[in-house]
């Protein structure tokens, strides 16, 4: 059964009911879910947060979705956006679309079918659309959360299984604390006195990565974060 890849979703949505329905949904997935119920909460938010996927319903409080969907566009990023709307019209499916959105959904509509179009989404912009991925001596299966390391399946919790997907899905690059505390905490980062659960959560990944004698792929970079080694670097 396929579950969530890690992926952070940001739902804008204005009907109180909707806005939990669609959340606990996605939550179902194992995705990370945040919510926004306004305009100014969904624009505070895409500043302050990076998300993978953004739901979004045209009409809100305050402003317009469409005007979401531009300033996600202008921060650049490579976030997907579904539209979600009553508006029936083929003008604001257009605009919609034109703007960058990925899809678009009517009101009312099946929870299954917007999961499914989620999935979807995900699907084409994670790992070229498959779900098992390989890098060295580690392996993950998107779809069953599995990790292998050397060909050894390893069990991970949920925070070790995020920050390592994570990780690996910015192969190459330098991840900050802050990205990693964020990506895992959402909202919440704000509550941490520090980053030693990343530390913590890092050193136990690291050694269950390397008991099956794998080579460790992730790098401390001094003073920022870390890095997953491509097998190029390694």
């Amino acid at each position: 059964m396929y579950k969530g890849q890690n992926m952070k979703i940001l739902v804008v949505e204005d009907h109180p009911g909707l806005l939990s329905a669609i959340g606990e949904a996605l939550e179902e997935e194992k995705f990370l879910v945040e919510r926004a119920a306004d305009f100014p909460a969904a624009e505070e938010k895409i500043h302050l947060y990076r998300y993978d996927l953004i739901i979004v319903d045209i009409n809100l409080p305050g402003g317009s979705g469409l005007e979401i969907i531009r300033a996600v566009k202008r921060l650049g990023g490579e976030t997907g956006i579904i539209v979600v709307s009553a508006r029936n019209s083929l003008d604001h499916k257009i605009e919609g679309l034109e703007l960058g959105a990925d899809d678009y959904v009517t009101k009312p509509f099946d929870m299954a079918e917007l999961v499914a179009r989620v999935k979807a989404l995900v699907r084409r912009r994670s790992f070229g659309g498959q779900s098992a991925v390989t890098q060295g001596d580690l392996s993950i299966d998107t779809q069953t959360r599995e990790v292998t390391a050397a060909g050894r399946k390893i069990d991970l919790t949920r925070s070790e299984y995020d920050i390592l997907l994570f990780l690996f899905s910015n192969a190459g690059r330098v991840i900050s604390r802050e990205s990693l505390a964020e990506h895992i905490w959402g909202d919440h980062m704000d509550l941490a006195d520090s980053f030693d659960f990343i530390y913590s959560h890092i050193k136990n990944l690291r050694k269950k990565i390397t008991t099956t004698g794998a080579a460790d792929p992730i790098r401390a970079v001094y003073g920022i974060g870390y890095k997953f080694e491509t097998s190029r670097e390694s």
